[in-house]
């Protein structure tokens, strides 16, 4: 019982550290680990020592795949460029500059070794910079490129991490083995992901009962990364197009009553996870404190503030060196000019928060491994020092840096309500009688309060809206194919007609 009153102490103070941070305005997960880190030093609280492969599939799993499904893929496409020079460049530079720092000062330390540490330390966090990307609300496509990042740049980390690590254990690494396995890994974790997506879609738009595909929709997303993980493929890799395929079904897949009661359901548990992720983060000082009970460690500290630096220092250095090499064009979609660029790549360079991945990954080396205590100590400085040094200036550096008010997305909520009026409209073009004109009069209404940007769906007549639905819904389908919207406009306006159709009593 002790362990269950603990965790319900923690879900109640991190509910008010939350509360506190929105007051002041401040991202919740810096408050949550600062509060975690506090509470590592109160006297007579038991362990929670979760394994690290738990960690990942609890913490991870759900928050990566509420990522993927929400993130566009029109917009992931438009900004590969970016996403792919932090994915890869960014990562491989920063595991380089860490293992020639751990290795300068700590020459003993072998090379697998320092290559392990800055491979759990390369990656910002998914869900770190997803929770203080939603708090600070950038622009929308710096927020695009910073969130396709945090979903792909696991991938590129934890496998770099695992040569390391196997190097270390078994003597031996050898690249030309890794890269086709790399590939291999790649590919076949795509292929499994789409195909468990198309068939997890079938199952879950059968059922009715809005319940029962909230636990099936939570089982599916903790089975994909089980599954992957037995099969020797990337977890993050499956999940993630596992999450991008789903969030590409249809609005006809699910049912509208069902569809709203699920992502209310899964909006309460991510946060859940969220808090006490956040938390746990804190509490992982703990294991570490005997590592600096020993005076002679004290330099450890110290190293571990310049590693900090040091991998601030290079994520930075890469987006400025990117945007110097970079040719804007002038005809893409969202194209800001020089100044604008410049704003933005400050803001993606301190965008860095690190985060459960690191400490997982950390906690999961042997015991035996070369200097494993100094490696823990380190990856819990540099996820405590992101989150409080980047992610808690992140808003005031928006507010500092002043970039234009971004409307993207209300243009395209407009587009997408005019669009879908409009079919509606049309579609009654050929019915003649009192009943057919009354419902053009309602609609042309309704159009004009769309292109003004209201929400156009208020509608009186049940009759109305059982029509309107319909036509409603596959010009809002076409729209995203076509690509004229993302996924944000679209699962807005979606909302809005599951909201409509619910009202019709059908």
């Amino acid at each position: 019982m002790l362990i269950f009153e603990t965790i319900l102490a923690l879900l109640l103070g991190a509910a008010l550290l939350s509360m506190l941070a929105r007051a002041i305005g401040a991202p919740y997960p810096v408050l949550l680990a600062l509060g975690g880190a506090v509470l590592a030093f109160a006297p007579g609280l038991p362990s929670l020592d979760l394994p690290p492969d738990l960690i990942l599939a609890l913490f991870v799993a759900p928050v990566l795949l509420d990522a993927a499904h929400d993130m566009s893929f029109r917009d992931l496409k438009r900004n590969w460029r970016p996403v792919f020079s932090l994915v890869v460049v960014a990562v491989g530079l920063t595991t380089l500059a860490v293992a020639m720092v751990a290795r300068w000062f700590l020459p003993d330390m072998p090379w697998g070794a320092a290559i392990a540490l800055g491979a759990l330390l390369a990656p910002p966090d998914a869900v770190s910079a997803i929770a203080v990307m939603r708090q600070a609300k950038p622009p929308h496509r710096i927020r695009s490129v910073l969130e396709g990042e945090s979903l792909l740049n696991d991938a590129t980390s934890l496998l770099i991490y695992r040569l390391a690590v196997g190097a270390v254990v078994t003597g031996e690494l050898t690249f030309q083995e890794a890269a086709p396995q790399f590939l291999l890994v790649a590919f076949g974790s795509a292929v499994v992901g789409w195909s468990l997506a198309k068939l997890a879609l079938v199952l879950i738009g059968r059922i009715a009962d809005a319940p029962t595909s909230t636990v099936l929709q939570f089982i599916t997303t903790f089975g994909v990364w089980l599954l992957a993980e037995r099969l020797g493929l990337s977890e993050v890799v499956t999940l993630v197009t596992f999450g991008l395929t789903a969030g590409r079904s249809s609005t006809f897949v699910m049912r509208a009553d069902v569809r709203l009661r699920s992502y209310a359901n899964w909006e309460t548990v991510t946060f859940v996870l969220n808090v006490l992720a956040f938390t746990l983060i804190g509490l992982q000082l703990r294991p570490i404190l005997p590592a600096l009970e020993d005076g002679r460690h004290i330099d450890w500290l110290l190293l571990s503030l310049v590693i900090l630096a040091v991998v601030i220092a290079v994520r930075m250095a890469w987006v400025f060196i990117y945007r110097s090499l970079r040719h804007a064009t002038a005809n893409e979609p969202g194209e800001m000019t020089r100044p604008e660029s410049l704003k933005a790549a400050i803001i993606v360079g301190w965008s860095g928060m690190r985060g459960l991945v690191t400490l997982a990954a950390a906690l999961a080396l042997p015991e035996s491994f070369p200097y494993r205590s100094f490696i823990l100590l380190t990856a819990f400085i540099v996820v405590l020092g992101t989150l409080v040094i980047q992610g808690a200036t992140l808003r005031l550096l928006l507010a500092w840096l002043d970039l234009p008010a971004d409307t993207l997305i209300e243009q395209e909520i407009a587009l997408a309500r005019a669009a879908t009026l409009t079919a509606a409209l049309e579609a009654l073009g050929g019915e003649d009688g009192p009943a057919a004109e009354r419902l053009r009069l309602e609609y042309a209404s309704m159009l004009e309060q769309a292109k003004a940007g209201q929400d156009p769906y208020a509608v009186p007549d049940k009759i109305l809206r059982r029509q309107i639905i319909p036509h409603a819904r596959h010009a809002l389908d076409d729209l995203r194919c076509r690509g004229e919207i993302g996924d944000d406009a679209y699962r807005q306006v979606e909302h809005e007609l599951d909201r409509l159709e619910l009202t019709t009593g059908v």
